[in-house]
């Protein structure tokens, strides 16, 4: 049951979602080691790369709300055409890093290509996650 609930943040999330140049919707939702559960979504810009990322905005919201040292458990994403048909979109990689960052044994779960709903550790999907090191002083 607790995967369903994160799951319907993260489709009410979708529908807020500000995307008037590619007409995909994302939302997404996380869930932090308190339980609580934060959602955002995409927001466009007409330069492109300056948008967000839905699980970004997520990860913003909780760190606004618990501070840096949060932690993410679990995080859905959930995506529709301009048809509000559901589509497939796994976090890209730049959402993989910073999940991964505030929570190295989050769950994720997404729709598959073939349509199916997927659950993956992000150590899966980020198996080689950039790590900070700190020189020795």
């Amino acid at each position: 049951m607790a995967m369903k609930d994160l799951l319907l943040a993260a489709q009410h999330a979708a529908r807020h979602a500000y995307a008037p140049y590619s007409h995909f919707k994302v939302g997404a939702a996380v869930r932090t080691a308190s339980g609580r559960v934060f959602s955002g979504c995409n927001v466009e810009n007409a330069a492109y790369p300056l948008g967000h990322c839905a699980e970004r905005s997520a990860i913003a919201a909780a760190v606004g709300e618990e501070g840096g040292a949060c932690q993410i458990i679990e995080v859905a994403v959930h995506a529709e055409d301009e048809l509000g048909v559901a589509q497939p979109a796994p976090p890209c990689g730049a959402c993989r890093q910073c999940i991964h960052e505030l929570g190295a044994k989050a769950r994720v779960h997404f729709l598959s290509p073939n349509g199916e709903q997927v659950t993956q550790g992000i150590e899966d999907l980020l198996p080689f996650a950039f790590k900070l090191r700190r020189a020795a002083t």
